[in-house]
């Protein structure tokens, strides 16, 4: 299965570095600045992988970190990565940090497993103590009440510097590899405040009548995700519906088909039956329309729903809307259905990541498997399919008027995270994030997404302790274990963040 191109690609992190070091040492110990100038640039050569890196160098006073502190500033960075390369005075960092506000985390990472402890001198002992000067900064930071976050562990070399009276190769080493782990998801979740607040997601018509789960204050959500939400109408839609042409459908047709089965008849359910042509021609019109509007409106994301009047022209345009949004969440604009913005959100969260977030509710507890079926009618995000999805014909949208063409699919086997933003009774977005994995277990038949998912421990108690949250309804299932990472975008939004 072939992925059409992205319509929008994420913006890459902006990521500061910087060193530290006492400046007293450069001529006392000959070589020591160079060398820990390399191991910052080995540094910023790995971080390179997930983002913009800009290095300042090394800041070894006072007024060498208030220089560094305006500079990370005017390249506007989204996260400051500051290497404690061997000992430095707090009052060297903290003057950074007082003047770039963006969020730091200190690097501890000693780039031996062991000294020499024979024929170390005092100069080759400083290139190791990148721990000393952490507790002082942690102190300062916490007085002068700015957060920070610290990584722990190995450098993780691949060879040993010349200068060095030890062996600094620790790449295969366990504390390297957690602690790269760790900072590959600092990196990448710092990225996602960014193209949140670059984002600009689609409420396209209202939220499912009684829901009250989901209803949220579009200002609410801007204040607190920096996400712009633009308000449109069906008639946009319906506008745009009349300018798509048959080249348009045609290709549209050309995509549909290679991204879906074409079903035939259910055998168990007789409202789910094989896709008419009326009604494949009708989805791919209006896929070629909700790719129009994405573009005319430079959307991000969407979030809808619309039932209208029986029989009504908007009825019938919103029952064309399963395929299309499918496809648009495959290439990087996530659509949630019932009009569930914050869910919207946390499949954008996903999408951001690269880990999928596809649009999912509790269906039903399997007590024989001992899993929890997890899924909707739709939308599916089509790269995290296990297989190739299936459209079916529906002869009517349970709970919902019109009939038309819906997904039946699964997530891909293996292990998947799930991701829910709720609202609190104080206003306050939250995030609720679950690791599991996906089964080969049985599914319905009925045009429905459905992922089997078994959870780390019984069923009921998992479902308990999800309720005792206060869940909005749906969520986002993304593949991977990504709770820690999830964590992490929850601490740099500023966002609490609960991991069962």
């Amino acid at each position: 299965m072939t992925m059409p191109t992205p319509i929008k690609l994420p913006p890459k992190p902006r990521i500061g570095l910087y060193a530290v070091g006492l400046r007293a040492y450069w001529d006392q110990f000959p070589g020591l600045r160079e060398r820990l100038i390399e191991y910052t640039a080995f540094i910023e050569k790995r971080l390179s992988e997930w983002g913009e890196v800009y290095h300042y160098g090394l800041v070894d006073t006072a007024e060498e970190g208030r220089k560094a502190g305006e500079w990370l500033n005017s390249r506007n960075v989204d996260l400051v990565f500051c290497h404690a390369a061997t000992y430095s005075t707090s009052s060297t960092v903290l003057p950074v940090h007082q003047a770039c506000k963006s969020p730091v985390v200190f690097l501890n990472l000693q780039p031996t497993d062991r000294i020499d402890y024979e024929r170390t001198t005092t100069g080759e002992w400083l290139a190791h103590c990148g721990a000393c000067p952490v507790p002082e900064f942690a102190n300062a930071f916490n007085r002068a009440g700015i957060p920070y976050r610290v990584v722990n562990g190995l450098l993780g070399l691949d060879y040993t510097p010349s200068i060095s009276l030890t062996n600094e190769i620790t790449n295969d080493r366990s504390e390297a590899i957690r602690a790269w782990r760790e900072i590959e998801e600092w990196a990448r979740a710092s990225g996602v405040p960014r193209a949140l607040r670059q984002s600009r997601i689609g409420f396209l018509g209202n939220t499912y009548s009684g829901m009250l789960d989901m209803y949220s204050d579009f200002t609410m959500i801007q204040a607190q995700t920096g996400v712009h939400v633009e308000v449109l109408e069906m008639c946009d839609l319906d506008r745009l519906l009349q300018t798509v042409t048959p080249a348009d459908m045609a290709a549209k047709r050309e995509e549909t088909l290679s991204m879906f089965e074409i079903s035939g008849d259910s055998p168990s359910d007789p409202i789910a039956r094989k896709p008419t042509e009326e009604q494949m021609e009708w989805s791919c019109k209006v896929a070629a329309a909700q790719e129009k509007l994405v573009r005319e409106y430079d959307l991000d994301g969407l979030s809808y729903y619309y039932h209208g009047a029986p029989g009504g022209q908007y009825e019938r345009l919103q029952s064309g809307f399963i395929v299309g949004h499918s496809l648009l969440t495959a290439r990087g604009i996530p659509c949630s259905g019932e009009g569930d913005l914050k869910t919207a959100i946390a499949m954008k969260i996903c999408d951001i990541l690269g880990t999928g977030g596809s649009f999912s509710e509790i269906v039903a507890t399997d007590y024989v498997d001992g899993t929890i079926l997890l899924g909707h009618d739709g939308p599916f995000h089509l790269k995290i399919a296990e297989g190739k999805p299936i459209l079916r014909g529906m002869g009517l949208y349970h709970g919902k008027q019109g009939t038309g063409v819906s997904v039946e699919a699964k997530v891909k086997t293996g292990p998947i995270t799930t991701l829910n933003v709720t609202q609190t009774g104080d206003g306050r977005l939250k995030l609720i994030v679950s690791e599991a994995e996906s089964t080969d277990g049985p599914i319905m038949r009925i045009g429905n997404t459905q992922t089997p998912v078994k959870f780390k421990v019984h069923p009921d108690e998992y479902l308990t302790r999800w309720f005792d949250e206060a869940p909005t309804h749906h969520c986002a299932m993304s593949i991977g274990h990504n709770a820690s990472l999830f964590r992490k975008v929850g601490d740099l939004m500023g966002l609490p963040t609960v991991v069962l």
